[in-house]
Order: structure tokens, then sequence, then C-alpha cells
């Protein structure tokens, strides 16, 4: 199934909870919400308060991509602020199954994001206990980056791996996604996209949302 995830980072702040209203109206599956400490990746974007006051202004799962050093600490943190499913990444400086088991203590959806450098096989260990993968396809830490379409074998191997154990997995890709760039990660075996720019700002976020999800549909 085709998820859109918007991602609030590339919205207008100063009226956040009209704009997930507009893409709620607009089809979207949910909300990815970037958190970025300065230190994991070279960005400061936007923390607990935030997830908090949205979750009182929308009922669309909060999919909320944790790009900081220290999950583990924060992690039952966003998921008692509202968020629904919590991505941390496996570069991280915390015990991958602790975050894990964490997150599960909670009752929250656990996900697991890769960096461009980072092997698919890195995940491979945790995929039972998942609920998604995100496979970045830009470096993690800025909007507006180019889609690095040299990252689609590494979601069909996750999508293999996946389909081998019989499990099934939502897999997310979040970087440069846009009406050329969404079919070759479904192609690849993609089925969540994370967009900003391609929604955001754009005239008509119900055009928006279907012209993305009838090409990712196409695939």
């Amino acid at each position: 199934m085709v998820k859109i995830s918007p991602s609030i980072l590339a919205c207008d702040f100063t009226r956040l909870g009209q704009e997930v209203a507009d893409m709620r109206a607009a089809g979207v599956e949910m909300v990815h919400v970037d958190v970025m400490d300065g230190h994991f990746v070279p960005n400061i974007s936007i923390g607990l308060p935030v997830v908090s006051s949205l979750r009182k202004k929308t009922d669309l799962p909060l999919d909320v991509h944790l790009m900081i050093s220290d999950p583990l600490t924060y992690a039952p943190q966003f998921c008692d602020a509202g968020a629904d499913i919590v991505v941390f990444h496996l570069e991280s400086e915390s015990d991958p199954q602790a975050v894990l088991d964490a997150i599960r203590k909670k009752g929250k959806k656990a996900g697991v994001s890769i960096k461009p450098q980072t092997p698919a096989e890195a995940v491979f260990p945790y995929l039972s206990q998942l609920d998604m993968v995100l496979v970045m396809t830009v470096e993690p830490g800025f909007g507006g980056q180019k889609f690095m379409s040299d990252m689609c074998p590494k979601i069909a191997a996750v999508r293999a791996e996946c389909s081998r154990l019989g499990i099934s997995m939502d897999i997310e890709v979040d970087g440069g996604i846009d009406n050329n760039t969404i079919s070759q990660a479904a192609n690849a075996g993609a089925n969540v996209f994370v967009a900003g720019s391609a929604l955001f700002g754009k005239p008509d976020y119900l055009s928006a949302v279907r012209a993305l999800r009838e090409n990712a549909s196409r695939a």
C-alpha cells in the first residue's frame, strides 16, 4: 500500500496546525517529523514541544524520525509526546536493541533508519522486530537535496530479505522524493514516501498528493 508522509520540515511553521489539516484533507496517511540535534547531523530542527502540540491538532499518525545521537534517552519521551512510530538511526550512539525495547515498552511502533553509507544488511538482524525500515535517499540533515538513485538497490535488498523471511514491512524513503523519483523508489520496493518541497508550498495539496500517489502506484 502506498503511503504518503509529508515532512513538516518544509511547511510554513507559522501555520503548522492548518498545514497538517490541509494535508489530511488531501488524503495523506501520516505526517513525518524530522528531529535533529545538531550533533548526529549538522542541523537543528524541532523537538518535543512541537510533537506534543501537533498531537493535539491532528489524528494522523505521527511518523517521528530521530536524527539524534542518543535515541535511547529521547525515544520514550517522543512516545509520551504523541509519536505513533519512532524511527531512529542504526548509526546512533545507542544500542539498537535497547532503543527498540524502550519504544515497544511504550506501546508504540518502531522503525530503524540507515544512512546512505550503511549497507542494507545492517538492518537484517532487527527486521522481525520492526514496523518500518527507513532508507535515506539523501544524507540526513537538510531538506531539498537531490535523490540518490544508487540507494535503490539497498531498498530492493531490504524488500527481498523481508520477503524471504515472510515479513510484511513498510519500507520508507526520505530525501529528494518528487513526481520523477518516487517511481524509482517504488520500483525498488518502497511503499512509504516522505516528501517535503514536493508537497508543502504547492498551490493545490490535493493534486500534489494525488500526483505522487499515482506515480508511485504506476511503478
